[in-house]
């Protein structure tokens, strides 16, 4: 019987072949869901999906795009929140 807080459905689980030739199973945390624009909702391109300490080990190139507003709006409301600045 597994531990008690690797019964819910929140761990994925894994069938790992050990080097003994067993087959164990291994509980790992799910992927988070994609990062989303905060305008429209649309999923954003080039923002990783990962727990955080696995973020964290990347350069800050690979985190987010170095565009502004890089990591919070899909490029389609950034090239119209320029516009309307420009406009004004």
């Amino acid at each position: 019987m597994p531990e008690l807080r690797y019964r819910s459905r929140s761990y994925k689980r894994m069938h790992n072949n050990t080097p003994g030739g067993k087959s164990v199973l291994r509980y790992k945390k799910k992927k988070p869901s994609k990062h989303v624009c905060a305008e429209c909702g649309a999923p954003l391109h080039g923002v990783p999906r990962g727990r955080p300490y696995e973020i964290n080990k990347l350069s800050k190139s690979q985190k987010r795009p170095s565009r502004p507003y890089g990591g919070y709006l899909c490029s389609k409301c950034a090239r119209k929140h320029f516009k309307n600045e420009a406009r004004q």
